[in-house]
């Protein structure tokens, strides 16, 4: 058997959502072991987290673990930085400076600032840097992807994608909510949060992303400090043309991720909370709906019929970054990385831009 990849963690401590979500993809196939982490800024609940989890090691403050690991024979090959978005650049410079290759949730940074820090260490490091947009390691997306390459769906025309959660409706406190809608940590709020996810999406399946947007964003919720809906229009390059919504205060909704293409030959149809069905209708003939009976991607773990889902696209993802560290390239064309990083980065510029003057439209910079 292949010894698993040491892995580390920064955040994602005692009460944390999206560490956990990491942890279990990470070891679903094998292919990473969690050794060290940072879980937390308090020292005292980052070493109880890291008792609780079984780790071997356990560090106060992220820099000194990237220090010590990269120092160790036996020390980190990679590591997670699940924290919010405001500690994604020191983590993640820190980590690349180590030459020690970051996993790093979305979005990439809370400023363009950081973003750019990012970028730059980027650039200088011998290790890679991945993005965990999960939902574009799911079978069906993926199956979709490769429909819109061979012309499935002929000349693209229209785009429709959609990303609506009902969860902050009201005034919440919690964990999760709190630095949410906090501006210093999440530095956007559903344009970063949910509206990123929309908009890689839409890139990874079509293969290219709008040159420009006409967006609202909106705070429904008194006293909201950031956006908890935006509405863009899209305008493609090619003369496709696209829109964008993603929500936080659509009521009832739950993780209503859509996205609907439209073609010269085609269309095709999928759905987050029925993520094993794509529907594809060629022009002039009747849809077919496709499983993962009939996906090529061969990113599946059990038997057509036995559901799965949002932690599988996260361990779909583990295992392809664990190939690429072992050395293999091949998954690297469908891993979410520093561009799509970028690329969501300034969507949320741009449309913050476009919003502050009403709507005009402004170009998405490369």
């Amino acid at each position: 058997m292949t010894v698993p990849i040491p892995l580390g963690m920064v955040g994602g401590g005692e009460g944390a959502f999206i560490g956990a979500v990491h942890r279990i993809a990470a070891r679903m196939d094998g292919a990473f072991r969690l050794v060290a982490g940072a879980l937390s800024s308090d020292a005292a609940r980052a070493e109880a987290s890291a008792r609780a989890l079984g780790l071997e090691r356990s560090y106060a403050d992220f820099r000194q673990m990237a220090q010590a690991e990269a120092a160790r024979p036996d020390g980190i090959r990679a590591v997670s930085i699940v924290t919010p978005n405001h500690l994604h650049a020191a983590a993640a410079v820190a980590f690349l400076e180590a030459g020690i290759h970051v996993i790093c949730d979305k979005p990439l940074a809370a400023t363009a600032a950081q973003a750019a820090e990012i970028a730059a260490a980027a650039r200088q490091s011998t290790a890679r840097f991945f993005l965990t947009h999960n939902y574009a390691a799911l079978p069906m997306v993926r199956e979709a992807r490769a429909i819109v390459a061979e012309g499935g769906i002929g000349t693209l025309r229209l785009v429709h994608v959609e990303y609506l959660q009902g969860w902050l409706a009201d005034e919440v406190h919690s964990k999760q909510a709190d630095w949410r809608t906090d501006p210093g940590q999440a530095g956007a709020g559903a344009i970063g949060d949910i509206g990123t996810h929309a908009w890689q999406l839409a890139a990874f399946v079509t293969g290219t992303a709008p040159d420009a947007v006409s967006a609202e964003l909106s705070s429904m919720v008194p006293g909201r400090r950031v956006d908890d809906d935006v509405r863009a229009l899209l305008r493609y390059a090619s003369g496709a043309r696209g829109m964008l919504w993603a929500s936080q205060v659509a009521v009832g909704r739950e993780n209503g991720l859509a996205l609907r293409l439209f073609g010269t030959e085609g269309a095709l149809d999928w759905a987050q909370e029925a993520p094993e069905r794509l529907v594809h209708t060629p022009k002039g003939g009747p849809p077919r709906i496709l499983t993962r009976a009939q996906d090529r991607s061969g990113s599946f773990r059990t038997p057509p019929g036995h559901p799965e889902g949002y932690l599988e696209g996260f361990a779909n993802l583990y295992a392809d970054i664990a190939a690429v560290i072992r050395g293999d390239a091949a998954p690297l064309a469908r891993l979410p990385g520093l561009a799509d990083g970028l690329s969501g980065m300034a969507f949320i510029a741009a449309a913050r831009d476009s919003s502050a003057r009403d709507g005009a439209w402004v170009e998405v910079a490369p």
